[in-house]
């Protein structure tokens, strides 16, 4: 019982670092009780949304299963931060928000379209890091419901330092749980078509 505070203590400081400079909390978080704290937890296996299915067989290379090359989070460097805010910021200028008026039945993702919502962003920066060589297991589509209720769309990133999280609608990179979203189903690691629902955070 008496281990609560000191994980509470745990991550407050974890917030404070990250509030002061996100650069230099996310390069120096420590790895061990903290780094359980920050890194995200599957939970219980559940179906993909039907729009990643059909975004599946339009772009099935972004899709495949890379099971040979199974292995955890990656160590966060310098220049691997430096590459994550360039794509970042890069996606969230190059494509002109449109909200999607059509319904999920008929909702499309796509990547580099010239306008798009949330999750033609999520997708174009996911298949733009795969193509620089970051290996699909850290690269997870995530879907959050936003303080308004709203389903949106989001990339996860796995790193040693803890998953952090790209998002069109902010252009700080932030860890996963100073998100202020709900967590309602990501992407598994070893088999981009299968998802999961999300562990609840530490509080």
């Amino acid at each position: 019982m008496r281990r609560m505070p000191v994980l509470a203590a745990i991550a407050a400081t974890a917030i404070m670092v990250a509030s002061s400079s996100c650069h230099a909390g996310l390069l120096g978080m420590p790895i061990g009780l903290l780094s359980v704290i920050q890194h995200i937890r599957f939970e219980t296996p559940t179906l993909a949304p039907m729009s990643h299915t059909l975004f599946c067989l339009r772009y099935e290379h972004e899709c495949r299963a890379h099971k040979l090359f199974r292995g955890g989070p990656i160590r966060l460097t310098e220049a691997r931060w430096a590459e994550l805010n360039e794509v970042n910021l890069t996606v969230n200028r190059a494509i002109i928000p449109e909200r999607n008026e059509r319904g999920l039945a008929r909702e499309t993702w796509l990547i580099d379209p010239e306008r798009g919502d949330c999750n033609d962003y999520a997708v174009t920066k996911r298949h733009r890091l795969l193509t620089r060589g970051w290996p699909a297991r850290i690269l997870l589509l995530g879907e959050v419901a936003i303080p308004s209720g709203e389903h949106h769309l989001v990339l996860l990133v796995r790193t040693r330092s803890g998953d952090v999280v790209l998002d069109n609608l902010t252009p700080q990179i932030r860890p996963w749980a100073r998100a202020p979203y709900r967590w309602v189903r990501i992407q598994l690691p070893d088999n981009p078509r299968y998802w999961t629902t999300v562990a609840q955070r530490l509080t």
